[in-house]
């Protein structure tokens, strides 16, 4: 018993002296940046910032930890009240470099903002705003200024090109001129606060399935979705793809929220642990249920994450819903922002996500030791859990769907010419189109004509657009490797004769990726005419995950 108890004494003994310890080593670090400061400050050959000194050594601190803990200065106070509310004070619309033109330029204005209100669209090349040029500036330049106080106004200078033919025949954008269409247009916009809608699109598939596309957890999210959930309902939708790919996540209390639309009222769904008992918390459905019987595939991705993952992850912990798509993020860590003097944030990391299962989805283990390290968790080291009807789940990082079903692969042509193409061939292709048509079908109906695809392909290999095929760097390779070992000599007319077969036509390289360019292009249309909802409406008819959700849900039925 005496043992017993001197092992106790010695344990809390250790442990205080432990504490002791990492006491003094964090008041003696502390001295030591100190007066490293005062040293700086005095004898450093030239004058310093000291604020962005301080904040770079803070934000270095920072990465040995999770990408999540970031500090926010003052001046980036701004930044946090848009991550955390979503909200902004701007013109709402994207913009993006030319690369030809060396200019910024429109992308896509958003439904029911500043930019879609005075009319400007895809393809106007942003000249000045007040009375700065903004003709040599970057993106995120041109970005910051378009941005500011909600309700302040400035005058915005484009020139929208005139679509010409040139002498070899092509048609382009053309920076000058005149005539009755005009180039040059000024407008007077008045910036509001711009929230984008966490409902990319809501209707129905078909006659009875309902689909909502919800793209964050932000203020509100329950609310609409209470309201879409609702109206779809009404339509006489009896059951629901909820779509969350690349739902990024946001608020959990928004997310808890949403799931009481479907699940009983007082269930618990997630239990948050940390360091300190302030950080444990139980979060549970408080408001009543519309309907806990419907059926409900989730649909999932690898940009799936955080608030996200706990929807599809409660969902299939309590058999309430399919889980459908590929695994999820793996994000279970959550964060709260901590206020610093002179109004700076911490936002910190201060615990991890159980959902009701139990298990924490948390896919990368952050080390601290030698300047920090992460690895993915090894799905051998996974453990077993079970769903409320007996089935088995694991903590491997994400959620698993219960139904994998893969997206469709872009190919690598479809790739470079919708985000590596330097010549802007399909940007000036779509704002054209955009330029020349008044209307198009509906988001459903529209589709490019023949003459349309003709038309594209033809610009395409006309502009000499080339890119770099997967076969042919593995050519290159074994080429390379057949030097190295002394093999090439003999091999060079078998090597020579693959690459000349291998040599792409992009012609008729364009013609194998039909379906997906034209995919693509429509979509970018589609979004002009109807804005976001229209693209994702458009994009519904050609999804293989979507149609699969709907196969799932039919055969749930049967």
């Amino acid at each position: 018993m005496m043992r017993a108890i001197l092992s106790i004494i010695f344990a809390l003994a250790l442990g205080g002296a432990r504490a002791d310890d990492r006491h003094f080593e964090l008041a003696k670090n502390l001295d030591i940046f100190s007066g490293l400061m005062k040293s700086l400050e005095l004898m450093y050959v030239d004058t310093l910032d000291a604020e962005e000194l301080i904040t770079t050594g803070i934000n270095s601190m920072l990465k040995t930890l999770d990408p999540y803990t970031e500090y926010y200065p003052e001046s980036r106070q701004k930044d946090l009240r848009m991550l955390l509310t979503g909200k902004y004070a701007g013109i709402g619309s994207l913009v993006r470099y030319h690369q030809r033109l060396g200019r910024v330029v429109i992308d896509e204005p958003y439904e029911g903002m500043p930019s879609a209100k005075v009319g400007l669209r895809k393809g106007d090349i942003i000249i000045s705003i007040d009375d700065s040029l903004m003709t040599d500036k970057t993106v995120s330049y041109v970005s910051e200024r378009l941005r500011g106080e909600a309700g302040s106004t400035f005058r915005l200078k484009v020139v929208r090109p005139r679509w010409t033919a040139g002498a070899d025949g092509r048609s382009g954008p053309s920076l000058h001129g005149g005539g009755a269409e005009g180039d040059t247009l000024v407008f007077s916009i008045k910036r509001e606060s711009i929230k984008l809608p966490e409902i990319a699109y809501q209707g129905l598939i078909g006659d009875s399935i309902g689909y909502i596309s919800l793209s964050q957890f932000t203020e509100g999210s329950a609310r609409n979705m209470r309201s879409a959930f609702i109206d779809l309902k009404k339509q006489g939708a009896r059951a629901l793809v909820l779509d969350l790919r690349g739902n990024g996540g946001g608020s959990l209390q928004e997310a808890i929220d949403i799931l009481s639309l479907w699940l009983p009222q007082g269930e618990k769904l997630v239990e948050t642990r940390g360091k300190m008992p302030q950080v444990h918390r139980e979060y549970i459905t408080r408001l009543e249920p519309i309907d806990t019987v419907m059926p409900i595939v989730v649909v999932v991705n690898g940009e799936t994450a955080s608030a996200s993952e706990i929807t599809a992850g409660s969902l299939q912990d309590l058999d309430r819903g399919l889980v459908l798509g590929t695994r999820t993020f793996g994000k279970g860590l959550v964060q709260v922002p901590i206020d610093l003097p002179y109004n700076t944030t911490l936002k910190l990391t201060t615990s991890k996500y159980y959902i009701p299962s139990g298990r924490c989805i948390q896919a990368i283990s952050y080390g601290h030791s030698g300047g920090g390290s992460k690895e993915r968790i090894a799905d051998s080291l996974s453990h077993v859990f079970y769903t409320r009807k007996g089935r088995e789940v694991r903590d491997v990082g994400g959620i698993m769907p219960d139904v994998e079903v893969r997206a469709d692969t872009l190919s690598n042509l479809a790739y470079y010419l919708d985000r590596m193409d330097t010549l802007d061939i399909m940007f000036d292709y779509i704002s054209e189109y955009i330029g020349t048509h008044e209307h198009i079908a509906a988001p459903r109906e529209f589709r490019l004509s023949e003459d349309d695809w003709q038309e594209l392909k033809r610009r395409v290999v006309e502009s000499g657009f080339d890119y770099d095929p997967v076969s042919r760097k593995l050519l290159d390779e074994l080429a390379e490797a057949a030097r190295l070992e002394g093999y090439y000599d003999g091999a060079r007319e078998e090597i020579e004769r693959l690459r000349a077969l291998l040599k792409h036509d992009i012609g008729k390289d364009m013609e194998m990726a039909r379906g997906q360019l034209c995919r693509i292009v429509e979509q970018d249309i589609v979004a002009a005419f109807y804005f976001q909802s229209g693209a994702v409406e458009n994009s519904l008819r050609d999804d293989p995950q979507i149609r699969a959700a709907v196969e799932q849900i039919v055969k749930s039925g049967e």
